[in-house]
């Protein structure tokens, strides 16, 4: 479970990105979300896996995400 409930978040604090090596300022959450789940769908492989790896931490209220293990 996330520490603080997801509709308790800042959803307009700044966040950054770092995906294939592109570290990306966002600031609003909702267009990053945008952004990597259509990179995500339009994707296959290596690169889908780096998309979802990314979204899925957005989702989970992370303000720095990163497709690095």
């Amino acid at each position: 479970m996330l520490k603080i409930p997801e509709l308790a978040m800042n959803t307009r604090r700044n966040l950054i990105t770092v995906c294939n090596g592109e570290k990306r300022r966002w600031n609003n959450r909702q267009e990053a979300q945008a952004f990597f789940l259509e990179a995500m769908m339009s994707s296959d492989g290596e690169e889908h896996d780096r998309n979802e790896c990314i979204y899925i931490q957005l989702l989970n209220g992370l303000s720095y995400c990163t497709d690095e293990d």
